[in-house]
């Protein structure tokens, strides 16, 4: 009797612990908004058949993140010869496709580019497709769809050079949409609206605008595209949506998009330093990286109001910093790889500080522009050859683990981490990479 108690309360014990460390990956940055998760007991190796729960084939290429979520992936991919738009559903554990939409469809040409790049958003009852031709919309986990609507025909054609590519954001019981864009169009043919930047906020059950913020702005021609995610953060109470790109980071009161404060990060006005990689939060700072060639990172002390000037500025680092992929926060260190077409280098700061503790070059031909993830005391990247590499995260050393050959290219998509896999999306394959 007794050791069948004992085994119960070590059944139990066993459960629960995997329940705390049991996460969905529904944003494009993780549960934590910062490319980390909790997750424990992952791979450090892996192959095209090595250590693979499961893999899928997809229809076409696009640079989305796989959403996980209540035990299903949902993903975004190109169609028949680029030109269909759709959304997919398999089921988390074995793979099997659960349904796919077409949404759309275009004969849109973009450079280095395509309509798909937004991930979805799931709030654990409905999930939010948006692509770069303005169509956004909401189906429930079964694949109905709820509701639909072009965001270009409501508020002007996007017209961003590269091409859409800010993912949806869900906090407390609102959809949010950043559309930062130049006022003078690439392609007058299109333009018929306003050309307005914009954060708006919609119900995401019905897709109803709840309100639109105009986030004006001086920057130039390109400086004004932005293709950053909005995130979400409190400090002391006061709940944010911060925003970076056009030459600021701003903060917005969620329930209305009113701006509580702006902070200019680029010292000079140019017309060439559009924005990607999206912002971080940790230790009461709020940390984000200067666009192309205006390299460096800094963090702006949380909590400011008004248009806040260099006094707000905690730390700055002007190592190398990237033009796309989004740097990543975990367990007090930040890491950031600089990963364009000359060394591909990756960074560890102390987040408090901005102290490098160490950098090492990945190597490899072909740029990085996925971004990282972190989880289980690893560090996990691929580029766009579709050469994963793990590496040991913590304050010691640069160490490589393990480097994969996944081929397939070209990747762009972030891996993602939940419930004890790695989902890692390819141009023709979504694999599930972990333990049956």
């Amino acid at each position: 009797m007794y050791d069948r108690v004992v085994f119960k309360a070590f059944v139990l014990s066993f459960l629960l612990t995997i329940t705390a460390h049991a996460e969905d990956w529904a944003h494009w940055r993780g549960p934590e908004l910062n490319g980390s998760s909790g997750e424990v007991n992952l791979p450090d190796t892996w192959g095209k058949t090595k250590n693979i729960a499961w893999s899928a084939p997809l229809p076409g290429h696009s640079s989305a993140t796989p959403i996980i979520s209540q035990g299903k992936v949902f993903i975004s991919s190109t169609g028949h010869r680029g030109k269909s738009l759709q959304a997919l559903c398999f089921d988390e554990k074995t793979g099997k496709e659960l349904w796919r939409k077409t949404i759309g469809k275009t004969d849109r040409k973009l450079p280095q580019n395509d309509l798909t790049t937004p991930s979805p958003v799931a709030d654990g009852k409905v999930i939010c497709f948006l692509y770069g031709n303005g169509v956004m919309v909401g189906l429930d986990y079964s694949g109905e769809k709820l509701w639909s609507r072009n965001l270009e025909k409501d508020y002007g054609d996007f017209s961003i050079k590269f091409g859409y590519s800010s993912s949806l954001s869900i906090y407390e019981g609102k959809l949010y949409v950043q559309v930062l864009r130049s006022s003078t169009p690439y392609d007058k043919s299109r333009v018929d609206k306003s050309r307005d930047s914009y954060l708006l906020a919609a119900d995401p059950k019905t897709g109803e605008t709840l309100f639109r913020h105009i986030r004006s702005t001086d920057a130039v021609d390109e400086s004004s595209d932005g293709y950053s995610t909005p995130i979400f953060y409190e400090h002391n109470g006061r709940k944010e949506i911060l925003v970076i790109g056009a030459d600021y980071i701003t903060g917005h009161d969620p329930q209305t998009g009113k701006e509580f404060w702006r902070y200019g990060y680029a010292n000079k006005k140019s017309n060439i330093w559009r924005h990607i990689p999206t912002l971080l939060t940790a230790d009461n700072l709020i940390i984000g990286i200067r666009p192309r060639t205006n390299t460096g990172m800094i963090a702006i002390k949380a909590g400011g109001r008004g248009k806040l000037t260099d006094d707000a500025v905690a730390w700055e680092f002007n190592g190398p910093t990237p033009d796309c992929p989004s740097p990543c926060y975990y367990k007090g260190n930040i890491y950031v790889l600089c990963g364009g077409r000359g060394d591909k280098v990756l960074s560890c700061l102390d987040a408090k500080t901005g102290k490098l503790k160490w950098s090492g070059d990945l190597g490899g031909r072909a740029p990085w522009r996925a971004s990282l993830t972190a989880a289980d005391d690893k560090i996990y990247c691929i580029n766009e050859d579709g050469q994963a590499v793990v590496l040991a995260a913590g304050d010691k050393e640069f160490k490589i683990l393990s480097r994969i050959d996944m081929g397939e290219k070209p990747i762009q998509a972030s891996i993602a981490i939940a419930n004890g896999h790695l989902f890692v999306r390819t141009t023709k394959t979504l694999y599930c990479v972990g333990g049956k």
